[in-house]
This record gives C-alpha cells, structure tokens and sequence, in this order.
C-alpha cells in the first residue's frame, strides 16, 4: 500500500472500537439492482448499447465524443430509466468503434461532473473518457491459447513482488520497454556481464508467482509525462490497464494488448500472475467515477457524515453494500477471465467486509480455484463497520482459502516496522526467537508454540498454513539490505550478507506462502528510503549490474527457491501434518532455533531433514538425532546434490547463518 500521509499500523489485526460504524445496509438495501451481469457499454457492429446504474439521478445524459480528450462532442443522449433495475440506458444505433464516451448525472436539480462510468473496460489519455471497443481485436496472436501454468497446491507457490519500473527501468537491465508492460515479453536481456535479466531472470530465478503492483488506471500521473513515478495505489479506473505502461496511451487498444502480451510472455517461461488490486479506496471521493454516478453510496460515513478515513487516503468504500460487493465480485471476474489473471493481493483487506472476500473466493473457486488470493489483514485506522465483520488478520479463520501477510514473523527477523533504528532475530536481540517459530509453523495452531511470546498474535489465526504469506520485506517499507544497514549499523557487508541469506532461508523454508521483493536477490537498495511511493528512478530502479557484483547471493536464492520445490516437506500445506511431523528442538543459547521434519514429511524422500538457524555471531552446538546426514545448506551456500555429510549427535552450526541436513 501506499503510505504517503497514512500510517500502515501493525497492531491493527486487534479488535477495533466501532462507535464511528453509523451508515449500515439497511439505508441502501431498497435500492434495485440489475439483474444478471451488466455491462456499461455492449458493443456490436450495428449498435452499442449503454446502461448506467444510477438508481439516486434525476437524469442523465451519454456524450459521444471523438477522441480520448479535447473539445470534440459528436452527440448527446438523454438515457431512459429503468426504475426495476436502476439503470439508465439508451442505444446507438450505429458502428461507434473507436469512439469515446462519458456519462453525466443530475442530482439534486445539479449536473454533476462527467464520469466514464463504474466500469469502463478501455479508455483514453488519463482514464478521463471511457473508449468504445470490441475487445476481441485487444487479443494478442494465439490468445486463446493462452493456459495458466500448472499448479498443484497453495503451498508450492513462491512470490516475486515487483513493479514494472522498479525492475526495467535501469539502462543496466539491457531491456529494451523499460518501465512498461512490454518489458517482460523481452527474452535474451543481459547485463553488459552476459548475466540474464528481465523475464529470463524470473525463469532462472524460479519463482511460481510474479506480483504486479497496481496496473489499473490509477490518477497520480499524467500518462503524458513518462518520467514520473509512483507504486498506483491511487484508483481511477478499476478494469482497465493504465497507460503509464503502455507505449501508447492514447491509444485504448495498446495498453490492452500490451497488458495481454505480458501476461501471456510471463505464462510461457512458467510464471503465473497476480494483480495487485485496491477496492478500499479511491485516489479522490468527490470527483471520483462512484461518486459522480451514486453519490454517498460507495462510501462509509462516521455518525457525523464524514467520510469514514480506514484507508488513510481520505475515503473507505463500503464493501458490505449490495452493489459495491457485486462491484468488487465482478471486477475481480473480469481481471481473471479476459487478462487470463492468476491471483489477487488486496490492498488493505481489512477495510473489507468478510462476506465480501468469501464472495470473491466462492467466485473464483466456481471458475477457477486455482487463482490464488491474499491481502494486507489490518487497515490504517479503524474502519467505519463492526470489526467482527472485517477481513481482518485475526479473522482469517473466518474465510477459508484466502491468505494474509504474516507480520509477526516480518518484524520478529528484522524489527518492528514503527522503528527502522531497532533490530530484532537477525540482530541477536533475544526474545523473537517464539514469533518466527508462529511463521515457521505458518500461523495455525502447533502445540509448541507459546503464543503468549509472540509479538502480533496471542492465538494462531489460519486455519491452514496456506493462509499465511511469510515474508521479511515488501514494497512499502526499506528494503531488506536497507533494514540491515539501519538496524545493524556496525555490520560488515560480509555479515550483511550472510543475514540477508538467513532471513531468506527462514522465509523459504517455512511452512507459509514464501514471498520476496523484487531486486533482493542482487542486494538492490534504495539509498535508506522507507516510503519510495514516488521517488525517482535513482531511488527505486534496481541497479543490474548488482548481479555481477553479488551474483554468489542471487545463486543462494536461486538454490532456495529449488530446494523448497525439491522437498515437499517445506511445502506441506496441511495444519494437521505439519503438527505431526514438524518438531521444534531445544538449544542452549538464545537466537537459535531448531526444527526436524520427520516421517517423510509431505511426501519427502528425506526420512528426517533438519533445519537450524543460528542468528549470533559466533557458532553454536545442537544435538539433534544420531545417524550419517546429507549437508543441502550450510554457512551460506546450498546445493542439491550435497555439501558432504556429517554425524549426528552434537553438531556445529557457523555463526548468522542456516543449516540444513537430511536423511
């Protein structure tokens, strides 16, 4: 999420005071609704028909124009109501291919801004007029050939948070599109060393799971001006790619095809995606498409009628009403059916209601159940709707097969996210050590685990380890080499070094959904920056020449992503098995933790693996079971097929740093 003038609050998975919650259901409910799915705009060869839910308008007019902007109205059209449905709706009796469109209500004996509607599915420069198009023409070559990549489990999937700019935008990277949607369609880009980036980067990396950060039409930036930045957390348009990565957004085709393009390039190397959507907000209330259509509708008030502020950028929309919930259903839908999408984060989830998510889910599953779905389980203050009722992170239990990020196991290796100055695991500071054991079992219920010694959570809070994203960095805070040079400032770079690969391991080897950010794996900074919303290229580019200069740590996290995919037992997917077979050790010293798999956990063809990870600075000894054991990872470096072997009984594991045997 984007934290310009909002605080992202840890805590805030905790039960909430609801005395703001004053503008419930019950006002909307008499309101009529469409029947079936609804379209804004059907277009046909012989006519393109409109239909505007906007059931509270005294009028409202349809204006035709002839291009994306500027001062060139073909016609106007005052729409019929359809009081049953709430929809106004007319028909142009002519091939209107290529042309624009908004919608302008009256309310209150006043003409209200014109709107490209709720659900424009192309539009022109800046998202400012909706485009009229058939669709089919958006499809790239072999479309509809187009297949998600194979998927088994939750449990075997690896996230790779990135954003388009951030990951193309360097000369460095040798790619051609940079910041657009093309720059991962280009295969063979290299470093001037011959090292691969780019989409071959991903596929040599081998991670399941590419995150885009926001990629609808969003309002910070004008798509004329291809310098700017900024993450898009800033809503506009739900259901249409933004032009800031297209080569051409003026044109409502390219942007589509493009988008497609990707999606399909990233498809064919293995890669599924997912789309990083913002339903809690929108980037203005006033001016905003659901408010120039339905005003106060989509919005939750406080008991005063001020517009309710969970979301910390000025609004909260209003999930739990009849049609923003169908909104949200629909959108999602959409996404997953015509871009081919393959999974969704939820910016701030917890403004959501959990009928709203178990009505997402229950679409998907219908279509799909192999589209994934996971969000942000806090809010940035406390939404205007009882907390019972939120897709919070303590609620988790309450929407089966939706995950959440796992903050306890975040701030328990690296630190709280509220002081950027304070170590925690990776540091040595003692007591964290029962908090990244709550991630390593995956946030559910494990007899070892002391939850009053865990830092967010005094009770597991998934149901299934699948329900939880372990992760130590992410977008909207300092990147990890960052986090380690602000919390440890005496570190070496060699030890900083070592602590990023711990952490990573951690991470990869737990029982949760692994994610990571993009550029870790070269030891990408952002010179200290905690909040790069919009900073410059300077700050957020990933500097491709770090793959070289550290290409022994991009081969660490290449190894981890393959020994996760080599041994099921870190990928098990099962509360009840991972309570069998997954058993934590005692150890002497602080900032140590130890754990077996055992029995062929999930599968394995290991007997036993063991797994210790030593946070100190100097070695420590652990006594784990007798017996000839295989070396996959130890002092920083992994490998497959073996490091060697050692005997069991009393062993030595080298300072900041994991080691993992098997059996």
């Amino acid at each position: 999420m984007r934290l310009a003038n909002r605080f992202q609050t840890i805590l805030l998975s905790v039960i909430f005071s609801c005395s703001a919650y004053a503008v419930g259901v019950g006002q909307y409910s008499s309101y009529p609704m469409p029947t079936g799915q609804w379209e804004e705009c059907r277009y046909t060869v012989r006519n393109t028909s409109f239909s505007l839910w906007a059931p509270t308008a005294s009028h409202v007019r349809l204006n035709i124009y002839s291009s994306g902007t500027g001062n060139n109205i073909l016609q106007t059209f005052l729409m019929q109501y359809n009081k049953e449905e709430g929809l106004w709706k007319t028909t142009v009796n002519k091939d209107l291919n290529g042309e624009f469109y908004t919608f302008q209500i009256q309310a209150n004996g006043h003409w209200l801004a014109e709107t490209p509607g709720l659900w424009a599915k192309a539009v022109g420069i800046n998202g400012e007029r909706a485009a009229i198009l058939n669709l089919t023409t958006t499809n790239p070559t072999n479309w509809e050939k187009d297949r998600r990549p194979p998927l088994k489990s939750f449990s075997d999937i690896a996230i790779y948070e990135m954003h388009y700019r951030d990951f193309s935008a360097s000369r460095s990277s040798g790619i051609k599109h940079r910041g657009k949607f093309l720059a991962l369609t280009e295969e063979k880009t290299h470093t001037s060393d011959g090292l691969s980036t780019g989409i071959d980067h991903l596929k040599e990396l081998g991670i399941t799971h590419v995150h885009l950060l926001p990629s609808f039409d969003f309002a910070s930036i004008d798509e004329r001006d291809s310098n700017r930045y900024n993450w898009g957390y800033d809503p506009q348009n739900y259901n249409v790619p933004d032009g800031t990565y297209s080569t051409d957004p003026y044109d409502p085709k390219i942007r589509i095809m493009e988008f497609k393009k990707m999606v399909m390039a990233l498809h064919l190397s293995g890669i599924r995606v997912v789309l990083d959507v913002v339903y809690n907000h929108t980037s203005k209330m006033d001016e905003s498409n659901f408010q120039l259509t339905v005003p106060g509708y989509f919005y939750r008030t406080d008991d005063k009628g001020t517009p309710s502020n969970a979301s910390g950028c000025g609004n909260e929309t209003a999930s739990e009403r009849p049609m923003m919930r169908r909104y949200m259903i629909q959108s999602v839908l959409y996404w997953a059916k015509e871009y081919h999408i393959d999974g969704f984060r939820f910016d701030l989830m917890g403004v959501h209601d959990i009928e709203t998510m178990n009505g997402i889910r229950k679409a998907l599953d219908a279509y799909d159940p192999s589209i994934f779905v996971y969000g942000e389980g806090w809010a940035a203050g406390a939404p205007a709707y009882p907390a019972d009722k939120l897709a919070m992170k303590a609620n988790i239990i309450d929407m089966p097969r939706i995950a959440a990020f796992g903050d306890e196991m975040r701030d328990a290796l690296r630190g709280p996210f509220s002081d950027d100055s304070k170590a925690a695991f990776l540091g040595a500071v003692s007591g964290n050590e029962m908090s990244v054991k709550f991630g390593i079992v995956g946030a559910i219920s494990h007899p070892q685990i002391l939850y009053n010694k865990v830092n967010y959570s005094t009770k597991p809070w998934a149901l299934q380890p699948t329900q939880a994203i372990n992760y130590v960095s992410c977008h909207d805070d300092m990147c990890l080499a960052d986090r380690l040079k602000a919390s440890i400032p005496n570190a070496t770079e060699s030890e900083l070094l070592r602590l990023d690969k711990l952490a990573q391991t951690i991470v990869f080897t737990s029982q949760g959904v692994p994610f990571m950010f993009n550029g870790e794996e070269v030891f990408r900074n952002k010179r200290g920056v905690h909040n790069s919303f919009d900073s410059p290229d300077s700050i957020n580019a990933i500097d491709w020449s770090l793959k070289s200069k550290y290409k022994d740590l991009f081969e660490y996290y290449k190894g981890l992503i393959a020994l996760r995919k080599a041994h099921p037992a870190f990928r098990i997917g099962h509360a009840d098995v991972i309570r069998e077979k997954l058993k934590f050790l005692p150890t002497t010293r602080d900032n140590v933790i130890a754990y077996v798999l055992n029995n062929h956990a999930g599968g394995d063809q290991a007997e036993q693996i063991v797994v210790v990870f030593n946070s100190n600075r100097e070695e420590v000894k652990q006594t784990i079971d007798s017996g000839k054991y295989k070396v996959l990872c130890r002092n920083g470096e992994i490998k497959l097929s073996g490091l060697g072997t050692v005997d069991g009984g009393e062993i030595t594991v080298p300072k900041q740093s994991a080691l993992i045997l098997s059996k």
